[in-house]
């Protein structure tokens, strides 16, 4: 039992005689550098005190096994995350406003010094909102002229192959896409192999529910227009207008609107679809500048595998022919990428391309 004790009381002495090296040691092997003063004294401690080489070997082993074991985010996760977090800062912001604007209201010194008029106040407003609200819910603030109103664009591409509509309200044709939001994407799926019916909800002055397949010219210019206006849609938004164009990668106006999407959104998964949804689409020069850009210039890994990937299956193919441009992009991949995947997809590709460096 003395031995315990004095074993524990010598512990305690050596930690405490250890304790100012702790964050030396912790700094250095994370990778900061120290000037060469604490750089010298922390080597001479180790050298000394068997238990801090002792954790620092401790240290340096599970830094290796972090490292060894590292697993690239996912695209999808990782916009996910993003759009989560900005939902919640949005909540945030708004449920702090509503709490100044009723600190503003309602001060606290209205309650606490006066209890016989805070109870007066108190009183008056329930009596205010027992007699006023039932009036209030019997009659909505829509005026009649409005509420409840909703156009329905019919878009049918078998009766209306160019692509014009058929409405029952005259100011439903001429729908203000600049003024209007979409509020929900519903997709019915067809038997038989012909597009799926598309269903767009559209807030504006007057509700317009804009109805037809991809195939229709309605239906395709709100698609175009929530890529093209990106800022202004939610990402799930975004994904679905994605997914529904891809059918139609061979049309000019889609192929130019999805590059666009790879290039600019600024969500890591619209990217990452927009470049599936440019598999197979024509001409090939477009789309293979596309994806070197993305494997050049994209921040998100899961991008850029995506864009080697479909490189790489347009070389197989023999649907790209290289260039000093292409080649210079390929092997600065090669060199330079962090993900080993696409360093090593990379040199597969100038080989693919350019027999001679085999």
């Amino acid at each position: 039992m003395w031995r315990q004790d004095k074993n524990s009381d010598m512990n305690d002495g050596a930690s405490e005689k250890c304790g100012p090296w702790q964050p030396l040691l912790v700094l250095s092997i994370a990778g900061d550098e120290l000037n060469a003063e604490q750089q010298e004294a922390l080597a001479q401690h180790l050298a000394q005190c068997a238990d801090c080489s002792a954790e620092a070997s401790r240290e340096k082993e599970l830094l290796a096994m972090l490292e060894t074991h590292r697993v690239e985010p996912n695209a999808a996760m990782l916009a996910s995350c993003r759009t989560g977090l900005e939902d919640a800062l949005d909540r945030e912001e708004e449920g702090g406003w509503l709490r100044r604007k009723i600190g503003t209201l309602l001060p606290a010194n209205w309650l606490s010094p006066e209890p016989a008029w805070s109870a007066a106040l108190l009183v008056m407003i329930g009596f205010s909102v027992g007699l006023l609200g039932p009036r209030l819910l019997q009659h909505p603030s829509a005026t009649p002229s409005t509420a409840g109103n909703s156009a329905v664009l019919v878009a049918n591409p078998a009766n209306d192959p160019a692509g014009s509509i058929s409405s029952p309200a005259s100011e439903a044709s001429a729908l203000d896409l600049h003024s209007a939001d979409v509020a929900s994407i519903n997709v019915f799926p067809v038997d038989g192999g012909a597009p799926p019916q598309v269903e767009l909800q559209m807030r504006a002055q007057q509700p317009v529910t804009v109805q037809g397949t991809v195939d229709n010219g309605s239906v395709k210019r709100v698609l175009l227009y929530i890529l093209r206006n990106s800022q202004r849609f939610d990402p799930d938004v975004r994904l679905n207008a994605v997914d529904l164009l891809r059918a139609r990668n061979n049309d000019p106006e889609v192929r130019s609107a999805l590059c666009r999407s790879v290039q600019t959104d600024q969500n890591a998964a619209v990217r990452l679809k927009a470049l599936e949804a440019l598999n197979g689409a024509e001409p090939q020069d477009m789309i293979r500048d596309t994806l070197l850009g993305a494997l050049r210039d994209d921040k998100n890994p899961g991008v850029r595998v995506e864009a080697i990937n479909s490189l790489r299956e347009m070389a197989e193919k023999g649907q790209v022919v290289s260039d000093t441009h292409m080649m210079a992009v390929l092997r600065d991949r090669m060199q330079h990428d962090p993900s080993t995947y696409i360093r090593l997809q990379s040199a597969a590709a100038i080989r693919d391309l350019d027999p001679s460096q085999k």
